[in-house]
């Protein structure tokens, strides 16, 4: 078979890049470690451009796919890793984590992303999943002298191996039912017959709890709150975003375009994961007092909304997916950059308390920190709140209308969890700490993207609506 490695070109780029910064490491001094991200965001820029420019078409390209919807889902990753990049050199610069090895981590995960979203192979869909994983799991515990992140590493391992085994079991059943891992194969195995639907149905199964814990659906969620808060900041965001999105994506192509004759089984399936996910996600963030931990289940919640694209089971769905991914990858990324800067070395502000005042101490980073909130909880004219109005109309359209009412009854909930951090801000008095630290170029350039990125798709949608629409089509 003829290997087309044009398809691979922005993955050889990012792994070249990687294996170039890591060679580079032991001979750079450690007080400019950090200046070895510079090389990884170029390496993000041109692997952009090289997918931009390279032609897309609908065609499979052994054992995977190089269409729209990928390219898509490709540029995503990189801007998600070059954001967590940017904010992360002033952060590990203050907490004395000055490892230069952070960088080819971002780098190998963004490779397994990516080849997650364009897989048209369940084995390469598997590699793409290790190889994100297991870069996630060391930047997980990369405060290696933190006990907390030590902790979050470990347990995020160990479930982390054990959805993974049922991901591999999946693929097994599959495999048994059908004959075959290729993802065009499989369509034809089940076009032509469904006597194994058994065996296939619990196969699909296999692979959504394998898919559901790196996306922290309910009931596989149980590890994010602790991995969350006992993480870097930056790696949080990571995981909170590009490891979410990229198993959500990677499960999208699979239910619509390989598996969409069981959508009777797997649209009821996450209707009710829709339900506990968007239900428990905003209920449980309300008691929370640790902002890491409230925005972890914030981001459960938010996993729950995404779900509606998947029941809806249309067009649309996958359309509104797409641009709440990339919604919801500008106001979380730019809220967790928000959040590092005020922790301060070895995050010793992330309680609510301490954001007390934050309006009159530091009045930009709490400006910004309201707007990413505010898109948050889906209030008009911000990215939050186009990608829900999409999202809803997609399952509204479908006749889920219960389902709809769920989520306007939980969005209503995390409305008050996320005004409630701007009340503290804006509306009490300073704490007795009531200093200040400057906000270093890069992050602020980062913040910058992401609040003008908010703004635009709250306002002028169109574009992004355009391209995700064209990605829709498998």
């Amino acid at each position: 078979m003829e290997i087309n490695y044009f398809a691979l070109l922005p993955e050889m780029i990012l792994a070249v890049f990687g294996i170039l910064i890591m060679i580079a490491v032991p001979f750079v001094p450690a007080r400019l470690q950090t200046r070895l991200a510079w090389p990884a965001l170029v390496a993000v820029l041109i692997a952009a451009a090289v997918a931009l420019i390279f032609p897309k078409s609908a065609v499979q390209e052994g054992m995977l796919f190089h269409d729209s919807f990928g390219t898509f889902c490709k540029l995503l990753f990189l801007f998600s890793s070059g954001m967590v990049m940017l904010v992360s050199i002033s952060y590990l610069d203050r907490a004395k984590l000055q490892h230069a090895e952070f960088y080819p981590l971002v780098l190998f995960a963004t490779i397994g992303m990516s080849l997650m979203a364009n897989s048209a192979d369940l084995i390469m869909t598997f590699l793409g999943l290790e190889i994100l994983s297991i870069a996630t799991y060391v930047l997980a515990g990369f405060r290696r002298e933190d006990i907390k992140s030590g902790e979050a590493a470990l347990k995020y391992f160990l479930l982390g191996s054990l959805s993974t085994a049922f991901l591999l079991y999946g693929i097994a059943f599959i495999y048994g039912a059908t004959g075959t891992t290729k993802y065009p194969a499989i369509v034809q195995a089940v076009t032509v017959s469904t006597d194994r639907i058994v065996t296939l149905l619990l196969g699909l199964g296999l692979l959504v709890v394998g898919f559901g814990f790196k996306a922290a659906l309910v009931p596989f969620h149980i590890w994010t709150p602790d991995v969350y808060e006992g993480a870097p900041v930056p790696v949080t965001a990571h995981l909170a975003v590009s490891s979410k999105a990229a198993a959500f994506l990677a499960l999208v192509r699979i239910l619509y375009q390989v598996l969409p004759q069981l959508n009777v089984h797997w649209q009821t399936v996450f209707w009710v994961s829709a339900f506990l996910t968007m239900a428990l996600g905003n209920i449980v963030a309300v008691s929370q007092s640790n902002i890491k931990r409230m925005l972890a289940y914030s981001s459960i919640a938010h996993a729950g909304y995404l779900l509606l694209g998947i029941v809806a089971n249309n067009r649309e769905g996958v359309q509104a997916i797409l641009f709440y991914m990339v919604a919801y990858a500008l106001m979380t990324l730019g809220a967790f950059a928000v959040v590092q800067l005020i922790g301060r070395e070895n995050e010793r502000r992330v309680l609510l308390d301490d954001y007390s005042g934050l309006g009159y101490r530091q009045p930009y980073l709490a400006a910004a920190l309201s707007v990413f909130l505010i898109s948050l909880a889906g209030i008009p004219a911000t990215a939050g709140f186009m990608g829900k109005l999409f999202l809803f109309t997609a399952a509204i359209e479908s006749h889920m209308y219960w389902l709809v009412l769920i989520a306007l009854l939980a969005s209503a909930i995390g409305l008050y969890y996320y005004l409630r951090v701007i009340v503290l801000m804006y509306m009490h008095e300073p704490g007795t700490d009531t200093s200040t630290a400057p906000v270093p170029v890069a992050a602020a350039v980062a913040i910058v993207i992401m609040l003008v990125g908010t703004f635009y798709l709250g306002i002028f949608p169109g574009t992004f609506l355009k391209l995700a629409s064209e990605a829709a089509h498998f």
